[in-house]
C-alpha cells in the first residue's frame, strides 16, 4: 500500500483532489445522502486516514478521511475530533470500514 504524509489538512484535501476524491462529503446535501438512501454506507469503506492535531489549540485538530465507494464515488470527508469533532461526520464515520489490503 501507497504511503502518503501531508503537512496540512489543506495539503491533503488538494491531493486527495488530485487523486480523484472529487465528492465533498462535508455538505449537508452529500452527508443526507447517505441517510435518504441514495448512498449506501455499506458499499463505502475509508481507504486512508490523515489525522492533524493542533500544537496549541485543541480546537485545531482535524482527520481527513479519503472515502471510495464499490461503484466508484470517491470522496473527501474533514471531521474534527475529540471536543470538536461533528456529530454528523462522527456518525458516518462509525459506521463504515476501513479497507485492508
Amino acid at each position: 500500500m501507497t504511503s502518503y504524509n501531508y503537512q496540512t489538512v489543506s495539503e491533503a484535501v488538494n491531493e486527495l483532489q488530485k487523486r480523484g476524491y472529487t465528492t465533498d462529503f462535508n455538505l449537508d446535501e452529500n452527508l443526507e445522502a447517505f441517510d435518504s438512501g441514495k448512498y449506501d454506507v455499506n458499499d463505502f469503506e475509508i481507504v486512508e486516514i490523515h489525522r492533524y492535531e493542533g500544537e496549541s489549540d485543541p480546537g485545531d485538530e482535524a482527520v481527513v478521511y479519503a472515502l471510495e465507494s464499490k461503484y466508484g464515488v470517491k470522496g473527501i470527508l474533514v471531521s474534527g475530533y475529540g471536543i470538536s469533532a461533528g456529530r454528523r461526520a462522527q456518525n458516518l464515520v462509525s459506521k463504515l470500514h476501513i479497507h485492508q489490503e
